[in-house]
């Protein structure tokens, strides 16, 4: 059976009731992240004890806001899309990744997921093969340094990414250079609690982010079928909490337009039909690791 299949088994009534999205449950999800945010950035700037300790923390929230980013390509994680599209923007100010740009890219991933030819999750960096690789990898600094050239191409050059239409050319041009604009102003104003309220906690928990990424596809089979070509993992309830349910992974590939919030309920309909699963994070790790060449 593959997911098309799968879909169109559930009863016409749960395939409506799993598309229905709403501001309430995305604000309310959005409130419990931004309280997180809150008390780990408060525990830093007010050098409480042991105030370094919260860091990584406070940096797992940040880069995680890339999975509320994500949502927001898809237009499901509030109902009102003025909503969408301004969260999408401002947490993609955040993480240093532009929405608008990231919205085509993501959407060229949909399409082509796990085709190493066209899916630009591929294009853009295979997934490591190498201890050597691997390191690099989870480091997080490549993807420091990639989407930092993707901005200055997309504010003083012209992309030629093939998912890129001509006609979106200038408003990625805007986009870039009002966000390397606020960047300056920022560092300009407040260097100091840059660093230690974002850049830092950011470097610091961007490794998290890149082993929860790896598992979405990495070591999947190179097919069309989404139960097979993507990876449902299961983990914690904080896991799926800060990753607004994106563990749920071959659900949301089957069907990208169900809300995160309705994602538990659609993987109780496909969990006896899942292929590339998981049992964790550090199974997932373990696994791929043993895999690696050198």
């Amino acid at each position: 059976m593959t997911h098309d299949e799968l879909l169109k088994s559930l009863p016409p009534d749960t395939r409506a009731s799993l598309h229905e999205m709403s501001d309430a449950a995305g604000l309310q999800h959005l409130a419990g992240h931004l309280s997180g945010l809150a008390v780990t950035g408060a525990w830093i700037g007010t050098g409480a004890p042991l105030w370094w300790l919260a860091l990584p923390l406070h940096g797992a929230l940040l880069v995680f806001l890339f999975t509320l980013q994500h949502e927001c390509t898809h237009k499901t994680p509030f109902a009102s899309r003025p909503l969408n599209e301004s969260v999408g923007h401002i947490t993609g100010f955040v993480i240093l990744q532009p929405f608008l740009w990231f919205r085509y890219f993501h959407l060229a991933h949909h399409r082509h997921t796990n085709d190493p030819d066209n899916d630009p999750e591929l294009t853009a960096g295979a997934k490591p093969a190498t201890r050597r690789a691997y390191l690099w990898h989870v480091s997080g600094l490549p993807v420091w340094s990639w989407l930092g050239r993707q901005m200055f191409e997309n504010a003083f050059g012209t992309p030629q990414s093939p998912y890129l239409p001509a006609r979106v050319l200038p408003r990625l041009r805007r986009e870039a250079r009002f966000m390397l604009a606020g960047y300056g102003l920022i560092l300009l104003i407040a260097p100091g609690p840059a660093f230690w309220l974002w850049i830092l906690p950011m470097m610091l928990g961007q490794p998290l982010l890149r082993l929860y990424l790896l598992a979405e596809h990495g070591r999947c089979p190179h097919v069309a079928n989404m139960l097979e070509n993507s990876r449902t993992t299961y983990t914690t309830r904080a896991i799926r909490f800060i990753a607004w349910n994106m563990p749920y992974h071959i659900e949301h590939h089957s069907a990208p337009n169900v809300p995160f919030h309705h994602l538990p309920e659609l993987h109780r309909h496909m969990r006896d039909h899942l292929i590339s699963t998981s049992q964790g994070y550090v199974a997932f790790t373990r696994d791929y690791v043993s895999t690696l060449e050198g």
